[in-house]
């Protein structure tokens, strides 16, 4: 379904991006990725505009076109007692303004029949405390999707994954963690990867605009204090 394709995946060195693009080449797609992290692949920071131009530039450069644009490289998290202006700015930069940007510059090169997907998070309808930065910049890809949706339609479908308790290292939980999730168990990278792939194939054709929360139900479950095993301390 994917050989041949091109997908770009940011923040694709680990945890949840590199799950996406490892997908992608078992599917024989051609895949590129920008980390700040070191490694065999694009290094640099996303929240430099200079250097998301010279990504898209090597990108069309290399494969001339592109199929595939995965948002997923991770925001700062601070709290607003902790959290500068500057390091707000950055998250913001990371999260919203860079995945803005790339599907910008990328949109003269996608094929018919493109999908962009970005990588929000269920911190775009719920919070904990001090995490200011990280939720601002989830909420605001979460609608920066629809709004790409009706732009770049219908040539591009472009749609968001909100994720809940991921365990980046597959890690299998007992007892409480695992049954405050109305599935039973933490999430993983690939319950993230697989509706990636499902997205951006055909079967996806007529789905576009949305957020598609994956949390294992956690987000739909009503908590009040000693009810379904809930006591409040």
């Amino acid at each position: 379904m994917f050989k041949g394709k091109v997908a770009v995946v940011t923040g694709g060195a680990k945890g949840i991006g590199k799950c996406i693009a490892e997908e992608f080449r078992k599917q024989e797609a051609e895949v590129e990725v920008i980390d700040i992290t070191e490694g065999d692949h694009f290094v640099g920071d996303l929240s430099d505009k200079e250097t998301l131009e010279k990504f898209v530039d090597y990108v069309i450069q290399k494969h001339g076109r592109i199929d595939y644009l995965i948002n997923n490289a991770l925001p700062l998290m601070k709290g607003i007692d902790e959290c500068s202006y500057e390091e707000f700015e950055y998250a913001l930069k990371v999260g919203v303004s860079a995945p803005f940007y790339l599907s910008k510059l990328f949109v003269p090169y996608f094929n018919e029949g493109s999908c962009i997907i970005n990588i929000s998070s269920s911190r775009d309808r719920m919070s904990q405390p001090q995490t200011e930065s990280y939720t601002a910049a989830k909420g605001g890809i979460a609608a920066l999707t629809h709004a790409l949706a009706i732009s770049l339609g219908p040539k591009i479908r472009v749609n968001s994954i909100s994720p809940g308790w991921i365990d980046t290292d597959y890690r299998i939980y007992d007892g409480p963690d695992a049954y405050q999730q109305p599935v039973g168990r933490v999430g993983n990278p690939m319950d993230i990867a697989s509706m990636v792939l499902y997205l951006c194939s055909d079967k996806a054709s007529f789905i576009t605009g949305e957020n598609i929360c994956i949390d294992g139900g956690m987000s739909k479950l009503m908590i009040y204090h000693n009810d379904h095993g809930w006591m409040l301390e």
